[in-house]
């Protein structure tokens, strides 16, 4: 895909990754977003994917970073978790803030890598935004059988088999595949932004009452009837979406 003439685009390797950084063209960017694309872990980065980083890069002024990260069934969980927070504390060495997105399983990864940065790394990152996140590999959460019915697009029986795969040999509730079941405590401010008829909002609320109850700030966004990762969509909502992802990664 072709991106907008008012950016820059460069790409590196890193771990045999592909690593590609988009930033605003004659623009002195000092802070950086690491985005982690969706896709089930086993579907390449796309053109939706794409416009949003082009849209955050140049809207917030910032240099995304988006690591190519290994799909299934190349990559597991705990090869790529590591190896992603890793970079977050390269592109900090550099003196620029560094804040965590990711969209779907680029939402889990996102929330991993920032609980690995805290816990092994000691460090808190100023934002992590999580767009329709997977939470909990294991899709256990009762209320999914009832949002199931009304979500054309994900569902429970074939994520699950994904899962699994990506989980590889961690358990269920590692917080390498399964944020949800982590500690919360000590984390940076969260973002977030879930659908009612998304298999995966279940979860979504459920992080909301854990974060809230650890005392992480936590900003969340929940629109009525719409449908997985609805802020890449091309709809009024998914505008309103890319304005806050925007702003808030621009106030960092």
């Amino acid at each position: 895909m072709r991106l907008r003439s008012d950016v820059t685009v460069d790409v590196g390797r890193r771990s045999g990754w592909p690593i590609y950084a988009v930033a605003p063209k004659n623009d002195i960017h000092t802070r950086t977003v690491v985005y982690l694309h969706g896709g089930a872990w086993v579907n390449e980065i796309n053109s939706q994917h794409w416009r949003l980083v082009t849209h955050v890069a140049t809207g917030a002024r910032v240099k995304v970073v988006v690591p190519i990260y290994p799909l299934l069934p190349f990559g597991t969980a705990a090869d790529v978790v590591p190896e992603v927070a890793q970079l977050v504390v390269e592109n900090m060495s550099t003196g620029h803030g560094v804040c965590l997105a990711g969209d779907s399983a680029g939402g889990q990864i996102a929330l991993s890598a920032a609980l690995l940065l805290r816990d092994d790394h000691d460090v808190v990152l100023p934002r992590t935004v999580l767009i329709s996140p997977a939470l909990d590999v294991s899709l256990s959460n009762p209320m999914i059988n009832s949002v199931e019915l009304t979500d054309p697009w994900l569902a429970r029986e074939a994520l699950s088999v994904f899962g699994e795969c990506w989980r590889g040999d961690l358990i269920p509730d590692d917080p390498r595949v399964s944020p949800l079941a982590a500690e919360l405590t000590g984390l940076g401010p969260l973002t977030v932004f879930s659908g009612t008829r998304d298999i995966l909002n279940p979860d979504a609320r459920a992080l909301v009452q854990k974060a809230t109850a650890a005392g992480v700030d936590i900003d969340y966004h929940e629109r009525f009837g719409l449908l997985h990762v609805y802020p890449l969509m091309p709809i009024p909502e998914g505008r309103a979406a890319r304005a806050v992802i925007v702003e808030r990664l621009r106030a960092h």
